[in-house]
């Protein structure tokens, strides 16, 4: 069990970081071929093929089984990689980015079944917290090489290298995972599951802590380079710099208060979190000097309480299912491609109404205030 476990956490570190090298590129790789407006539609469009594909997982996952099913995403997500790096269209580069966001997203969803098939409940907090950690590693890691390559061969390099580290995660799921038993995946109708959610008030709230949190990070994906960029200043090397540091809080809390939530629970927590993160995204628009430690020490005290609250619903949640819930699983793992939804959808009527692109930021922290409501209503999981 734990040999497997450390399997799981090694493919989630190097799935990671093609994702993370590509991440904070996107928007401004796709502004080479569409306006802000346009691309926060295919961002839209992208997430709402994704969620369709996640109400599929517990029916793939019964055919096929959940190994199988990994290979071929990262198959996916291998080839809309490589035809991202040498796109010379914008139709081109629209459906490969459409392959490319959904495949992952699905991707990362199987990682879960694996990994919480090898967790035992009283441990979650601190299986999570250490599969966390490795994942947020690989983002790290993955922002201070991105800089100098975008440096030497733009965007196009970043997708290639991307492609090379999918191979690795592709030879992880054919060799080293032969041997997993899938469970009995429970099929349930998608809007059975979501009135379940609905029905149990607890987890519908984590459901809407958790959302809120992918929220902030498509809002910081999609706009935060591009302000940095063209708005402040930076170079893509000096933002890969200050990405490297903003990202630490994930790599030095997720693993403590992982373990932490399984002593005292989460509640508290997740008040700390919103409550750091709705400060100090409000103080974005406040600063416009160019200075590389001050946006490095904002972006950082966003991502404690960012890691914060990650840490603390991911627990939360999976102390509340089993991995053959996979409906379950997958009705909560569309917040993410949800929030890539609303999000850019939002943004486009917003910046019809803001003096300035930087008050988007101010927001953003408000709508974290809607956490920070929700969390002080919850009740922990023992």
């Amino acid at each position: 069990m734990g040999q497997k476990r450390k399997i799981i956490y090694l493919t989630g570190f190097l799935f990671s970081i093609p994702v993370a090298l590509t991440a904070y590129i996107n928007s401004s790789f796709l502004k080479t071929y569409l306006n802000e407006y346009y691309f926060s539609i295919l961002y839209a469009a992208a997430s709402i093929l994704t969620i369709w594909g996640l109400t599929q997982m517990p029916k793939i996952l019964t055919r096929f089984g959940n190994r199988a099913t990994a290979i071929f995403f990262s198959f996916v997500f291998f080839a809309s990689l490589i035809i991202l790096s040498f796109s010379s269209s914008a139709a081109m580069a629209i459906i490969a980015f459409i392959f490319y966001f959904s495949s992952f997203n699905l991707l990362f969803f199987s990682l879960d079944i694996f990994i919480e098939d090898f967790s035992r409940n009283p441990e979650t907090g601190g299986i999570r917290g250490t599969y966390l950690t490795m994942i947020n590693s690989a983002w790290i890691v993955a922002q201070i090489i991105s800089g100098s390559v975008i440096a030497k061969s733009s965007f196009g390099g970043i997708y290639l290298l991307s492609a090379l580290f999918t191979i690795l995660v592709s030879v992880i799921f054919i060799m080293f995972l032969r041997d997993f038993k899938d469970p009995k995946y429970k099929k349930v109708p998608i809007l059975k599951t979501a009135r379940l959610f609905m029905k149990n008030k607890h987890i519908s709230k984590i459901y809407f802590i958790n959302f809120i949190l992918k929220f902030f990070y498509a809002w910081m994906i999609i706009y935060t380079p591009i302000y940095l960029h063209q708005y402040i200043g930076f170079s893509w090397s000096q933002i890969g710099i200050i990405f490297s540091i903003m990202l630490l809080p994930f790599i030095i809390l997720d693993f403590p208060l992982g373990r932490l939530s399984d002593k005292i629970g989460e509640k508290k927590m997740l008040i700390i979190g919103f409550s750091i993160i709705s400060l100090f995204t409000m103080t974005i628009p406040i600063f416009h000097q160019p200075l590389l430690p001050l946006w490095a020490g904002i972006l950082f005290l966003t991502r404690i309480g960012a890691a914060t609250i990650e840490v603390m619903s991911e627990t939360y949640f999976f102390k509340s299912v089993d991995e053959e819930h996979a409906d379950t699983i997958s009705f909560f793992r569309n917040t993410a491609p949800l929030s890539f939804v609303i999000a850019p959808l939002f943004a486009i009527p917003v910046f019809l109404f803001v003096p300035s692109f930087e008050h988007l930021f101010f927001i953003l922290g408000a709508i974290m205030l809607c956490g920070l409501l929700i969390s002080l209503r919850l009740r922990d999981v023992k």
